[in-house]
């Protein structure tokens, strides 16, 4: 009974996001790029030049097709939100070039206007993997997650809005950022910061900055998601380096509660609420380290089950970096997959769009 059905597949260079939205009436994907193969280049999953563009695709019918490109070079992330009214899309790019590679470089945010998206801001940050929206409030923050392809230590930092602009307001210690993810517990904002190489920590809002709470898994952190059976809250913590986990909401602190199935290689997670119970999605980027890399996997399916994310199915992925769902066509669900290398260790590959259906009907 399976519950995913492939429905098409988009051709894409080191893809490393999918952002699904509706604007204008009409649906559109942002995907990130980091790098396109290139000759001469240095080989591997961190060579390739990355004078890369944003691809956007808009829904034509049951298809994406391409719309244009918009600049993000190594290209990392798209994160889209609105302000009182007004729609953004924020751009984290990793680094330029095609080696020696800059990562001191621009970070775009841009707003839609007549019909298209212009620049608004540009932040300077250094090898940037992601923008996180949310909010505490009336209060509009950004994460910026940044990594350190070198020896030092570079924090990640948060920027909250003023009214015309973001401003920053405090650095989060990094050595691998990768991740923000906000939420809020029993009236309390929190914001969970995932971190390739320090802890990945959990930090509370006491009414003007963010402050440590806890760690929440030692090393390898990629993602998180939080849910409820009602009973209970969890989080899901994506682990790129050991076993992905679920942890488990004692009224203080996030507990260790059980281990995912799938092994390591953990990427990116998303969590889909239905009628049917609650699902969680994994992809898994590849086993192996930076030098010994394998990209083709399998990646997880879970469904919330007494208290358990129980593998339901698993679906074949290479190179996996980000998944998002979004409401198809017909009103049924669907869901995007980004891949960022192919079997070859290349750049150049395919994202996918799959139906699901959490009757398992498909």
């Amino acid at each position: 009974m399976p519950h995913l059905a492939e429905l098409q597949r988009i051709p894409t260079s080191g893809a490393r996001a999918v952002e699904a939205f509706t604007l204008d009436g009409t649906d559109y994907i942002a995907v990130p790029q980091l790098a396109y193969d290139a000759p001469g280049t240095p080989g591997g999953m961190n060579g390739g030049t990355s004078n890369t563009d944003v691809l956007m695709f808009q829904r034509e019918g049951d298809r994406f097709v391409k719309a244009g490109t918009l600049p993000g070079p190594g290209g990392e992330d798209a994160e889209l939100f609105t302000i009182d009214g007004t729609t953004y899309l924020a751009v984290a790019c990793i680094r330029v070039g095609s080696g020696p590679y800059n990562f001191n470089i621009g970070q775009h945010i841009y707003v839609w206007r007549d019909g298209a998206f212009q620049p608004f801001q540009t932040i300077l940050g250094y090898a940037a993997k992601q923008w996180r929206h949310f909010t505490i409030g009336d209060d509009h923050f950004l994460g910026l997650a940044q990594n350190r392809p070198g020896d030092a230590d570079v924090p990640s930092a948060i920027f909250k809005w003023t009214g015309s602009e973001f401003v920053h307001l405090q650095d989060i210690p990094s050595r691998g950022g990768y991740n923000f993810h906000a939420f809020t517990l029993d009236g309390t904002h929190y914001l969970a910061h995932a971190d390739h190489a320090l802890p990945s920590r959990l930090y509370r809002w006491d009414g003007s900055t963010f402050v440590e709470h806890q760690d929440l898994v030692e090393i390898g952190g990629r993602a998180f998601e939080t849910f409820s059976d009602g009973e209970h809250t969890y989080m899901a913590v994506a682990n790129i380096r050991n076993d992905s986990v679920l942890l488990r909401w004692d009224g203080t602190n996030f507990v260790d509660h059980a281990v995912l199935d799938g092994g390591k290689g953990g990427r990116e997670l998303d969590v889909i609420e239905t009628p049917a119970g609650t699902f969680v999605i994994r992809v898994n980027f590849i086993t192996g380290g930076p030098q010994a890399p394998h990209p083709p996997l399998k990646s997880q399916l879970y469904k919330l089950v007494d208290g358990k994310l129980q593998l339901v199915e698993e679906y074949d992925t290479c190179g996996g970096t980000d998944v998002t769902h979004f409401t198809g066509p017909d009103g049924g669900i669907q869901i995007a997959v980004s891949s960022g290398l192919n079997a070859d260790i290349g750049f150049a590959g395919e994202s996918v769009i799959y139906a699901f259906d959490p009757e398992g009907n498909l």
